[in-house]
């Protein structure tokens, strides 16, 4: 059942686990590294790459993100000092481990070593031996915070969910009191999360939280997270302004027609083309949690404002129409530039 709080945001159960989230969350991809691929991520950092004035900004984005209401937060080892960041501002502002929700991710190692020009930022590995090695650095990092623990961009062709000495690690995580999920990305996403929504380990599930890219271009998991919320699994939704795209920067040419579209929608209910996106996202019900991507703070106040706005049958039946294939909008995903 969802409940208001008295910081403003709804919150609710996290599936089947005994979590409980705000609807909104904060996730670190773009605080935690100098080099990402969101459109206009240098100017979001005022091009201030040295690792203490990351860290100085990324605390003034979680300051501001708990000041509206937001109490999940979202990082990754591969995030460069993301959840080193995190983990000194729970401590530093003295946040109790039962006041928010966090999750984080293993799989891929960081690699970039703070260069926005490296030839390979991340590199991804799904082995039991990465895994063993990066598990207790999530810890060390994080500590009782850390609630939720999930296999790093999941894929069919990765193999890592037929991978027996993983899941029975996973599940030894999980027997400690953490919630086992993955993420999923890619045009496949949508079949990798159906196919661990059915991996058992010691005859029980193993999966208590999927989170995967949802927004009005990229639509095709719909269906499967749908299927997992009534089943209990926890949805959370990653990547709703498509790495930018769907923002006042997204200028490029094969974008003006949809842009127009959003842009107009936007005028028609009050809004901006950024907060109609979110608002979209948060207008799935079976979605727990949708993450803001907000690398300022004064980003953070305005992605909260996105809770407030109601999406209705016009603004729906618009925006479904906006949606791409999946194949093309992965690979326009892909050629997007570190920046």
């Amino acid at each position: 059942m969802n409940e208001p709080r008295e910081h403003g945001l709804e919150t609710r159960g996290l599936g089947r686990t005994h979590l409980h989230v705000t609807r909104l969350g904060l996730g670190l991809a773009a605080l935690g590294r100098p080099g990402y691929i969101n459109l206009g991520h240098a100017e979001d950092l005022d091009r201030q790459y040295r690792r203490e004035q990351m860290r100085a900004g990324a605390h003034a984005v979680l300051d501001q993100a708990w000041a509206c209401g937001i109490r999940y937060f979202d990082a990754a080892r591969s995030y460069g000092g993301a959840e080193a960041f995190l983990g000194s501002w729970l401590a530093s502002r003295s946040v109790a481990a039962d006041a928010c929700t966090v999750g984080s991710k293993w799989g891929y190692r960081y690699t970039a070593d703070w260069k926005i020009d490296a030839k390979v930022h991340e590199q991804k590995e799904h082995s039991v031996e990465r895994l063993r090695e990066q598990w207790p650095e999530s810890c060390e990092q994080l500590g009782d915070h850390l609630d939720v623990y999930m296999i790093h961009s999941a894929t069919i062709e990765s193999g890592v969910l037929d991978r027996v000495d993983v899941l029975e690690e996973l599940a030894r995580i999980r027997a400690t009191g953490v919630a086992i999920g993955l993420s999923v990305s890619g045009p496949r996403q949508a079949e990798t999360a159906r196919r661990a929504f059915e991996v058992e380990v010691d005859g029980g599930l193993l999966f208590d939280v999927v989170q995967a890219t949802w927004n009005v271009l990229e639509r095709s998991a719909e269906s499967v997270l749908r299927d997992a919320h009534r089943a209990g699994v926890g949805i959370l939704l990653k990547e709703t302004l498509a790495n930018g795209r769907l923002t006042q920067r997204n200028n490029e040419p094969e974008f003006r027609t949809r842009r127009e579209i959003l842009a107009r929608e936007a005028e028609r209910i009050g809004t901006s083309i950024e907060n109609l996106a979110l608002a979209a996202a948060l207008a799935n019900e079976w979605a727990d949690v949708v993450l803001s991507g907000a690398t300022t703070p004064a980003q953070a106040i305005d992605n909260v404002g996105a809770a407030s706005i109601t999406i209705d049958d016009q603004t729906q039946s618009v925006l479904v129409e906006l949606a791409e294939d999946s194949e093309t909008y992965w690979a326009t995903r892909s050629r997007l530039s570190w920046n």
